[in-house]
């Protein structure tokens, strides 16, 4: 494994606390070529209409719902007092919640406790077959040589701050994601927004949102085993408190192309959603609590003048157990899954599922570290990774959030 370079472990002048590492998420695939979650959101250009119709955070950090949502909800079969009682397990296709206008997330406290955290090490990764990646025309770059992960330092929060756990429901049970803080234009210095795969918010073309969406910044910041996390305090499991998502947005083409199966969909494979505390906290930002948020830069250069990535994440397929943070580093290079999408970045990684959606960092147009990508697929030996480029549709999406809570 090569070290993780200097010019992309410098951290920006704004952080409170040490760094010695980028932070990101980034995750690998359990089988053949997969996608680690899928989301669904409105298209690029479209804020998913005006805030006034959109869950939203009351000062105590509780979602509160607009009653023109609860209406249409109703309409749709959808009960909040009967959605905290246990109705949220209710997976029946007819009424499983897919519109982007319809993302609700009521806080359910103390759902997320830590036997919970611990034991959730499902990841929607599914299997595809080579055929899924032969479409490029002689595009994609050689396969790169695997990259063995690497453990990151404890505690996390000094050294990976911006770093998190990503916890939510599917009909197959509680899963695992990983996800990033990232900069609210907003809301300079005070960002409440974090970065993931599109596949790990919604469940692509044919399902719908996932539940209990909630991020843990710093899960396990002490870097704990699995059998010392049997008997660890909440606080330190999650130090930093859980964050609930009471929004989340991806992009049109995932909606309409992503897939359990194949790579459909994951040059698109992108979602930010924005967060509350769990109790209300104290009032500060996530970015204020962890002490740091990355920008994200969405005129990345190709790949030829990219001389490292650095991706981050929790996997959970072995031989991880999705209780510790890891790293990868390797100069990129070129995945195209069909000819008429992007390309996508592609570096060698061993990191496995769970890992998904956290986020890659090199360094931006002004030669400082931002968030370029995020893991999508990956093959069954878990030898590489891939992430989409991001640009006008993914800015699209994160604008759209950043000006959904802007007056808030």
């Amino acid at each position: 494994m090569r070290p993780i370079r200097s010019t992309l472990s410098a951290r920006r002048g704004r952080s409170t606390r040490r760094r010695t590492s980028p932070v990101l998420a980034a995750a690998a695939m359990a089988t053949a070529l997969a996608l680690t979650a899928t989301a669904c959101g409105p298209e690029e250009d479209n804020a998913t209409g005006q805030a006034s119709d959109a869950a939203t955070a009351s000062p105590d950090g509780k979602i509160q719902i607009p009653d023109e949502l609860k209406d249409r909800l109703k309409e749709r079969g959808f009960d909040l007092d009967k959605w905290k009682n246990g109705e949220w397990k209710n997976w029946d296709k007819d009424t499983w919640l897919r519109e982007a206008k319809d993302y609700i997330n009521p806080i359910i406290e103390g759902l997320w406790d830590p036997d919970r955290m611990r034991d959730a090490e499902k990841h929607p990764e599914k299997p595809v077959d080579d055929q899924d990646i032969s479409g490029d025309e002689g595009v994609t770059d050689p396969t790169p040589e695997p990259v063995t992960a690497q453990a990151v330092n404890a505690p996390y929060r000094e050294n990976a701050a911006e770093a998190g756990k990503l916890f939510f429901d599917g009909p197959e049970g509680s899963m695992v994601c990983s996800a990033t803080v990232v900069e609210d234009p907003a809301h300079p210095g005070k960002s409440n927004m974090v970065w993931t795969a599109g596949h790990c918010v919604h469940a692509g073309k044919t399902g719908g949102w996932y539940r209990n969406l909630a991020f843990v910044p710093s899960y396990n910041n002490s870097g704990l085993s699995t059998a010392d996390l049997e008997t660890a305090p909440k606080e330190q499991i999650a130090p930093e408190g859980v964050w609930w998502a009471d929004w989340a947005q991806t992009s049109e083409q995932w909606i309409s192309q992503g897939a359990s199966t194949g790579g459909q969909g994951a040059p698109y494979d992108f979602a930010v959603i924005h967060v509350t505390p769990e109790k209300g906290g104290t009032g500060k930002s996530l970015e204020e609590t962890v002490g740091s948020a990355l920008p994200v830069e969405f005129n990345a250069p190709a790949t030829p003048q990219i001389d490292a990535m650095t991706a981050t994440g929790y996997p959970a397929a072995p031989p991880f157990d999705g209780q510790k943070l890891f790293q990868c580093e390797d100069k990129p290079g070129r995945l195209s899954l069909t000819a008429g999408d992007p390309t996508m970045y592609r570096i060698g990684c061993t990191m496995t599922g769970g890992s998904s959606g956290g986020g890659w960092v090199a360094n931006g147009a002004d030669g400082k570290p931002a968030l370029v990508s995020n893991t999508s697929i990956g093959p069954v030996t878990a030898g590489w990774l891939a992430g989409p480029r991001l640009g006008d549709v993914a800015k699209g999406v994160y604008d759209g959030v950043s000006k959904k809570f802007a007056g808030q």
